[in-house]
């Protein structure tokens, strides 16, 4: 299933993409799509559902993110063999873990601010892993068995305040609109292999990132076992699983977000996204 969110910011409805690609409204038929919202249960219940009886929405107008809200915004750093090797790092041992305030979560064709002080902004395309039930001391082998779904990721970041500021990384990820996530939550039964996926972001028109999930250091099964070692991970949490080569910071000369850039961001099978960068009042 590809499940979306629908209607002006804070008064979205939960929605199904049918197999016409008609927007179905599943408002009084599901919860919003957030924690309990995308359980094993949850998502069976909609399976159950005759889409057909289901309303049409011809003009859903804006696509919120595809989760309402996030217990946690989980991330993995570099996380990509080519992406590590641009920014001069070593490849990690393992997972480096770091993570996104919940509040930078928005819509996937939202404007992405640029924060006040901000002069180093950075794109990322991410393949993103919805957690469907709690997750603690899971083995590899059964880790995608607690994925929900996956979805597209632009894991925003600010390089200045990310590296030059000291502390963890977080300062520079969690601005407001960092984590533009959808369009879709696409049901993991519909994704065969996710390390086998490309994806990409093109910056104004030009391709700036363009690779596959099979490049991933760490894969998410990997991830989500890893992860599950040191914590319990919820429904409805979602990991961005790193991104490949191609940011600005890794650029020569390097290149950062200006007011008026435009991005693409697609992951094969999961939906595109198009944010444009403005500037904060």
């Amino acid at each position: 299933m590809k499940l979306l969110r629908f209607g002006p910011q804070g008064q979205e409805k939960p929605g199904l993409l049918d197999s016409e690609g008609q927007v179905r409204d599943l408002s009084g038929k599901a919860a919003d799509f957030a924690g309990s919202g995308v359980s094993p249960a949850a998502l069976d219940a909609i399976r159950g559902l005759d889409v057909n009886s289901l309303p049409v929405v011809a003009e859903p107008g804006r696509i919120g993110s595809c989760l309402a809200s996030v217990p946690n915004f989980l991330c993995i750093g570099l996380n990509y063999a080519k992406h590590a090797a641009e920014t001069g790092a070593e490849p990690p041992r393992e997972p480096i873990i770091f993570s996104k305030a919940s509040s930078a979560l928005s819509g996937p064709f939202d404007p992405v601010v640029i924060p006040r002080t901000s002069t180093k902004a950075d794109w990322e395309v991410e393949l993103g892993v919805v957690i469907g039930r709690e997750t603690l001391y899971v083995s590899e082998a059964d880790a995608l068995s607690h994925v929900a779904g996956y979805c597209t990721i632009n894991d925003v970041s600010e390089r200045a305040f990310q590296i030059e500021r000291g502390g963890q990384w977080i300062k520079g990820k969690s601005a407001p609109t960092f984590g533009p996530a959808g369009p879709w939550l696409v049901t993991a039964d519909e994704v065969d292999d996710p390390q086998k996926l490309d994806l990409s972001l093109s910056l104004n028109g030009e391709l700036v990132q363009n690779s596959n999930t099979d490049d991933m250091i760490f894969g998410v099964a990997e991830i989500i076992s890893y992860m599950s070692q040191f914590m319990m991970l919820q429904p409805g949490d979602i990991i961005a699983t790193g991104t490949p080569s191609g940011v600005g910071m890794g650029m020569s000369p390097q290149r950062f977000l200006q007011p008026g850039d435009v991005m693409e961001v697609s992951v094969e099978g999961l939906g595109n996204q198009r944010q444009e960068a403005v500037a904060a009042r």
